[in-house]
Parts: C-alpha cells; sequence; structure tokens
C-alpha cells in the first residue's frame, strides 16, 4: 500500500527530524488503533450482535421481517458461537513494515478475504456453503419457517414445514463483502502523523 501524497509530502517535511524507528512505531500504533476499530464495528453489525443473542434474539438486521431471528433461523446448534470464527480471522490482520526512505514507506495489511470468511461459516445443514456469504445472497425456506420449540430443532425454537405458511422473503443485507471491502480502504489510507511525537 502507497503513503497518501499529503502524507508523503508531511513526512519528507519531517523525516530528517523523525528516526525511523519513530515512524514504525507511530505506524503500528495506528494500525492497531484501526484494527481494534474494525473488530468493534464487526461485534456491533446488527447481523453480528443478532446471531451472538441467541435464540431469544430480536431481528435487528431486518432480514427476515421479524417473524424469527437469524440464529435459529439459520439452524445453529444451542450454544455454539458461530461468530468467533470470523473474529479469529480478524484478529489475524497483520501489518508489515517495509523499508523507510526519504519520506517514503512501504508497508502492506494482510487482511482476510471474504473467501476466507466463507470458507470458515458453513450453513449448519448445508456444509459446502456459507451462512455469512448467504446473509449477502439470500436464504430460502422463511415461508415455510415455524417459530416454536422442537427437540427436533438444531437452535431448539423452529423447524421447516412441509406447507407454506406465509408469504415471506429474506431480505438480504450487506455484510461481510462490504465490510472487509470498506475496511482495506481504511488501512490503505491509515494516517500515521501524530503531533505529540517528539521530533527534536
Amino acid at each position: 500500500m502507497a503513503l497518501s501524497r499529503e502524507l508523503q509530502k508531511s513526512l519528507r517535511q519531517q523525516t530528517p527530524r523523525l528516526a525511523a524507528p519513530q515512524v514504525r512505531k507511530a505506524m503500528k500504533s495506528a494500525f492497531m488503533k484501526k484494527k481494534n476499530e474494525m473488530i468493534r464495528d464487526f461485534l456491533n453489525h446488527p447481523v453480528t450482535v443478532e446471531i451472538r443473542g441467541g435464540v431469544d434474539a430480536d431481528n435487528i438486521s431486518g432480514t427476515l421481517g421479524g417473524i424469527t431471528n437469524l440464529f435459529s433461523f439459520i439452524g445453529f446448534e444451542s450454544g455454539d458461537d458461530p461468530i468467533q470464527p470470523i473474529v479469529d480471522l480478524l484478529e489475524s490482520t497483520n501489518l508489515s513494515i517495509g523499508q523507510i526512505f526519504a519520506g517514503n514507506m512501504k508497508f502492506s495489511v494482510q487482511l482476510p478475504d471474504a473467501k476466507d470468511i466463507f470458507e470458515a461459516t458453513p450453513l449448519p445443514y448445508m456444509p459446502g456453503r456459507s451462512w455469512a456469504q448467504s446473509i449477502e445472497r439470500g436464504l430460502s425456506g422463511l415461508g415455510y419457517y415455524l417459530k416454536k420449540s422442537s427437540d427436533s430443532s438444531r437452535s431448539g425454537l423452529g423447524i421447516q414445514t412441509r406447507t407454506k405458511v406465509r408469504a415471506a422473503k429474506f431480505n438480504n443485507t450487506r455484510y461481510i463483502s462490504h465490510f472487509l471491502k470498506t475496511y482495506r480502504k481504511e488501512f490503505e489510507n491509515l494516517e500515521i502523523w501524530n503531533r505529540n511525537i517528539n521530533t527534536n
């Protein structure tokens, strides 16, 4: 990733007084701040919050028209934490800083790809398909879903009936793909200049 022109200009002006270790320290600090922000935003995403809420959650994502919640509809096992594998992948986001010379810094941020997350989030009843990707593309069966406690239900709440019980459609919503695209840009535009750095 390349620094913005404005930041390069600032660094060219300040680098003679700013040691490379200080630049690296500033960059690492900016990176960790952005990484923590990314994970916090993901945990606060309505889809994430709803799934982490389990069978008692409200449909705050709006994907199911309030009929049920995503944990029950997707059919996660009671007690499962489907979100943790995604958090683990986001936690693996890493910064590499290359050479610093004449106000130019080369660095790269290794973010997980959407494909990585989709592979780590299989649907309980269809391992070859991702529930996280299905949030974006849609899930069928809402018209056949009956919200009731049942021993045959993986989550303990909700079953699929043979006959249609309502006219309803899953509302696709932006999730992993859009989230990663947004933060990829955020990392590309990291601001590392801190006025509190001692340049003397």
